[in-house]
């Protein structure tokens, strides 16, 4: 069989996140334009024939970090080395960059051979929540005015600066809304919800408190009328799992984060929502 790796092509990234729902992963249904604003050159695709037949992205967050996902390879021509022609790639891509991933529990032993190594486990956490909307009059929707602020403080969380791919994530439209708590001259957290093929989907959820977590997740939760929401928090955060608790969300899918480099000194008490398990 004749295989080419190539990037994917912008209207391919859609194909990629069918790909993605049909494993079960549930993404949202507006992932495409930001994903894509992340890292245009991020997406590869295995060809054979002309047909697609696997799919790796590799997104990278400036010089020094990147993040893999979407590491998927079509059930009929597995074993036969199209993932590992994928899997390459896309270490090809990375060059020096601390990279990191979610991969699925089963799989761990595996990225630990391909240099990969465990930090701590996420959990998805899922169930029915209503809520009415917190009066605080530190909450605010996020608007264009908001954004050097949340970059900032949104680089507290994660590796790297990804001004580009939260430009796009935060704009307001009918899939998703973001809402920040305003401190001072600046905020002291900020949270995302966003429809999904299946319910509602929070992340990221950051903040300084958990009584501010609290209050964006009940405001995101109102912003959409509530129904089915999915909080996908790092295991270490004990205040995180309490408010799962609080609002009747049980685990549904556990993810292994891992690291090829030293992984990072992230403050994990104060994630109480990952941004997605595709882009980290």
């Amino acid at each position: 069989m004749d295989i080419e790796i190539r990037r994917a092509y912008r209207d391919e990234l859609v194909d990629i996140l069918e790909r993605a729902a049909a494993e079960g992963w549930n993404p949202g249904l507006g992932d495409a334009a930001p994903f894509w604003a992340a890292d245009p050159e991020g997406y590869l695709v295995a060809e054979a024939d002309k047909r697609v037949v696997g799919t790796i992205s590799l997104v990278r967050y400036g010089a020094d970090y990147a993040f893999l996902g979407f590491y998927i390879v079509d059930p009929q021509v597995r074993g036969q080395g199209v993932g590992l022609r994928l899997w390459n790639a896309a270490m090809d891509l990375a060059g020096g960059r601390l990279v990191g991933l979610d991969g699925v529990v089963p799989q761990q032993e595996n990225y630990r051979r391909s240099g990969f190594a465990y930090a701590h486990a996420n959990i998805r956490h899922g169930g029915r929540v209503e809520s009415a909307m917190p009066t605080d009059s530190r909450l605010t929707p996020v608007s264009p005015v908001h954004m050097p602020l949340i970059v900032d403080y949104d680089a507290r969380f994660t590796p790297a600066r990804r001004e580009a791919f939260l430009r796009e994530w935060l704009k307001e439209q009918e899939t998703r809304q973001s809402v920040a708590l305003l401190h001072g001259t600046g905020i002291s957290g900020y949270g995302t919800i966003r429809a999904s093929r299946e319910g509602f989907k929070i992340g990221p959820l950051f903040s300084d408190t958990d009584v501010g977590a609290e209050v964006i997740f009940r405001a995101l939760v109102a912003s959409v009328g509530g129904g089915e929401i999915f909080l996908d928090i790092p295991a270490p955060n004990a205040e995180a799992k309490a408010l799962c608790v609080r609002h009747g969300l049980s685990p549904v899918f556990e993810t292994a984060r891992m690291y090829r480099g030293a992984a990072p000194d992230l403050p994990l008490g104060h994630i109480y929502g990952i941004t997605s398990f595709e882009l980290g």
